[in-house]
């Protein structure tokens, strides 16, 4: 005679056997999309309060992107402020944006880091007041 722990178990390992013969849907591939960042670049100076387009190459985009919705954060002595983004909720093929330079201490090592699919970096240029 089988006692209710032994049928128990017999039940959850009848259940977890068709569990695991159930048929997988095929999931499409995904590849990162690491776009380089175009503008600013060295030697770029901009003004506080001024807009500019941050601008990266969108060639080479994979069809199937991770994660296509962008954002951009200043980056500060090489800390990246992610308590002020300039830019987000934009599609990372546009291969542009709008951004407002903040109101922050002059500097010529500050850097932009485009976030979606990977993060990015810019390379150093300089903010005046």
């Amino acid at each position: 005679m089988m006692t209710p722990f032994t049928t128990f178990i017999i039940t959850f390992l009848s259940l977890f056997a068709m569990a695991i013969s159930l048929p997988v849907a095929r999931l499409q591939a995904r590849d990162v999309f690491v776009p380089p960042i175009l503008y600013p670049h060295a030697g770029t100076i901009w003004k506080v309060g001024n807009h500019h387009n941050v601008t990266w190459d969108t060639a080479g985009a994979p069809v199937n992107i991770t994660n296509s919705i962008g954002h951009i954060y200043l980056v500060v002595h090489g800390l990246i402020d992610l308590d002020n983004e300039l830019a987000g909720g934009f599609n990372i093929l546009d291969g542009r944006v709008v951004i407002q330079v903040p109101d922050v201490a002059p500097a010529d090592d500050y850097a932009l880091v485009l976030f979606g699919d990977s993060g990015n970096f810019s390379p150093n240029f300089t903010i005046t007041d």
